[in-house]
């Protein structure tokens, strides 16, 4: 559902859509970089994306930066990036795909790896991987995403969990230890029923239930106590199962038994990120990119926000994002991209994402948990360096590193924006009517989860 395309981490829903007529206005530009190698000038050149748009002045700074320094560093190689935003739009990427127009190097979500190889529009990296100096040092769970029946297909470039954000300062008022947060779903609910009893329209716990992100977040719930949402070989919907009623019937009590999540439903991420922001917030799900959103953007506090891992103990959701290679990409255009996204994203403690001391410089956070992309020297070595340069308390967000290594990271289902707005249903349902049946909410979206999953 999210990721972090941007420095600033902004969210993928809620993104303006393109038309995708203007796919083909980009076909001119985008057709030179997939022509072959070497041109006339002796260059090899590409075209990448996620250039960050002009509006993000300081990330386009950077991005363009970046680029003139890999340049620079290889005179040989000729980079033309593209504007983009959201990175991947999932109206266009499909038509982009298969009419040809989509960059030599292009940005794709993990939960799209596995699609742009059934359809054969990704190049195999496989034979060119050895000569990528960083991908030993990247997080083979990581790895593992874009390798699909034994091949190679992407380099991953961030990734997230999802955990607890709570307010330090509410959980004071309330007579609870800020230092140990909630780590069951039974004690979110007695810690939201403590925040909301301070009154003057304060809400203990607030929830997604609208434009797919309430099926988002049941699925992260029922990760968290070690359920799933569709069978290991994604044939089958696995929703109306103990770990699903558990999540249904947790939100059902709060909302209606301790009246601990508002009045106010169907909300999406930026209704609850403003009621955090402003204060009256005690709890909500999310990635650690939200941070600074509350702060920058919402009228936060960073030290009286903290965050820790899901409830449950059990599983998190996980996300993130990395590049493919067009299938037309000479191998010259490979072997050119690689170096490209070892200078931009894989080079601890440098690059677009991970130059911490200029980030710091232009005020931009520095010392949230993730993304973590590597692993262990390398992972080493980067944090050492994010955390000479953090400029938001760290500590407060140490619990989540630690809770982290104990839970199982899974990833987004099969068909997820499909099988999410199915769940939205089942979410709204059990938040906005009193009565609601958990167990017919679960029976008809499991039904129509399969009927999904079998269309393929």
């Amino acid at each position: 559902m999210r990721s972090s395309a941007f420095r600033r981490t902004l969210p993928r829903r809620g993104a303006p859509i393109a038309a995708v007529a203007s796919v083909l206005a980009l076909a001119a530009v985008s057709a030179c970089g997939s022509s072959g190698g070497e041109a006339s000038d002796g260059k090899t050149h590409i075209t990448v994306n996620c250039e960050p748009p002009k509006s993000a002045k300081v990330d386009r700074s950077f991005f363009d930066q970046d680029v003139a320094s890999f340049e620079k560093q290889n005179p040989k190689i000729d980079v033309t990036p593209h504007d983009a935003f959201p990175c991947q739009d999932p109206k266009t990427f499909d038509a982009k795909l298969a009419g040809g127009q989509m960059e030599d190097v292009f940005y794709t979500y993990f939960t799209d790896v596995k699609h742009v190889v059934d359809i054969n529009q990704a190049a195999d990296l496989t034979p060119y991987v050895k000569d990528l100096k960083s991908y030993p040092t990247i997080q083979k769970q990581l790895r593992d995403i874009f390798t699909v029946d034994g091949k190679v297909y992407g380099i991953p470039r961030t990734g997230y969990s999802m955990g607890l954000i709570y307010n330090k300062k509410l959980f004071q008022k309330a007579g609870l230890d800020p230092e140990q947060p909630p780590a069951t779903w039974d004690e979110v609910r007695a810690d939201a029923r403590k925040i909301a009893a301070l009154g003057g329209g304060t809400v203990g716990y607030a929830d997604y239930s609208a434009q797919n992100q309430g099926g988002w977040h049941f699925t992260a719930e029922v990760y968290s106590q070690g359920g799933d949402v569709v069978s290991p070989d994604g044939k089958k919907a696995t929703v109306d199962t103990p770990e699903g009623h558990a999540v249904l019937k947790n939100l059902k009590d709060m909302r209606w038994k301790d009246d601990s999540m508002g009045s106010k439903q169907l909300l999406v991420l930026n209704d609850v990120q403003l009621m955090m922001g402003s204060g009256k917030l005690g709890m909500y799900l999310s990635a650690p990119d939200n941070i600074p959103i509350l702060v920058k953007e919402k009228g936060g506090n960073y030290k009286d926000l903290a965050l820790a891992p899901m409830p449950g103990g059990k599983g998190t959701l996980i996300g993130g994002d990395g590049y493919m290679f067009n299938k037309k990409d000479t191998p010259e255009q490979i072997r050119a991209g690689l170096k490209w996204l070892d200078h931009m994203f894989l080079t601890p403690g440098k690059g677009f994402l991970g130059d911490y001391a200029r980030a710091k410089q232009h005020d931009a956070p520095v010392g949230l948990p993730e993304p973590r992309l590597f692993s262990g020297a390398a992972d080493a070595e980067d944090q050492r360096i994010k955390q000479a340069n953090a400029n938001v308390p760290v500590d407060n967000y140490q619990r989540f590193l630690d809770g982290n290594k104990q839970l199982q990271l899974k990833i987004e289902p099969p068909q997820a924006q499909q099988i999410y707005s199915v769940l939205d249903g089942a979410v709204s349902a059990v938040l906005t009517k009193k009565d609601a049946d958990i167990d017919q909410l679960l029976k008809d979206a499991s039904g129509k989860i399969d009927g999904i999953l079998a269309r393929g």
